[in-house]
């Protein structure tokens, strides 16, 4: 599973090789940050050279079409990157069962704080798309690296926030990682307040050098 987001790169980079990425548009009440820079997203795939399904699923009907769907890809094995939310990891488990593909979930009960920091430590580079509590709205449009990891950090605590952000506070769009070829170039559109979040709207272009 794939959203260009850190955990689940972790994921990936924990279980590689994987064969695709598999990116999937769901329809949420409020803004998603990655799927409203869903051009960027999808492009960041490019930057690591491994190739990306994308699809949408319809309310209510969002089960059932990913089932069908693992099953036109005959898919296998399913890698995703939860942590702690139960119920996240619930519904990946009867997605494998339903779909007869296994589950891998490398990151599920390790220390939040510890992923971000093994993250940093990889030479992750996090552009922040997203954010929901007051303090860590200050990072969003940031990108998050060694050089200011401790700034984001208490950023965080003030918000007593989940560090790696494991109850949605924010969100990223890797730039760097062991993974990618080259870094991933984004441009900056816009910087927007809503009443949930405040979000970063990106650009990006697809064919970058790898």
């Amino acid at each position: 599973m794939f959203s260009g987001g850190k955990d689940g790169l972790r994921a990936a980079q924990i279980e590689f090789p994987v064969d695709e990425f598999l990116f999937l548009i769901y329809e949420f009440p409020e803004p998603s940050p990655h799927i409203v820079n869903l051009q960027a997203t999808i492009a960041s795939a490019s930057a690591i050279g491994i190739p990306i399904v994308v699809k949408r699923l319809h309310k209510g009907k969002e089960f059932n079409e990913t089932v069908d769907l693992l099953r036109k890809l005959n898919v296998d094995t399913l890698v995703a990157g939860d942590v702690f939310v139960e119920d996240h990891l619930k519904y990946m488990e009867n997605l494998a069962k339903e779909s007869g593909a296994k589950l891998r979930e490398p990151l599920w009960n390790k220390d939040t704080l510890e992923i971000l920091m093994d993250d940093i430590k990889d030479n992750y580079e996090l552009k922040v798309l997203g954010a929901r509590p007051k303090n860590l709205r200050e990072s969003v449009g940031k990108i998050i690296n060694k050089d200011n990891i401790d700034w984001f950090i208490n950023l965080s605590k003030k918000d007593n926030a989940d560090p790696l952000g494991e109850n949605g506070e924010y969100h990223t769009l890797v730039l760097n990682s062991p993974l990618h070829k080259e870094r991933f170039e984004v441009r900056d559109l816009e910087i927007r307040d809503l009443s949930c979040c405040r979000l970063a709207f990106v650009s990006s272009y697809f064919n970058q050098k790898i």
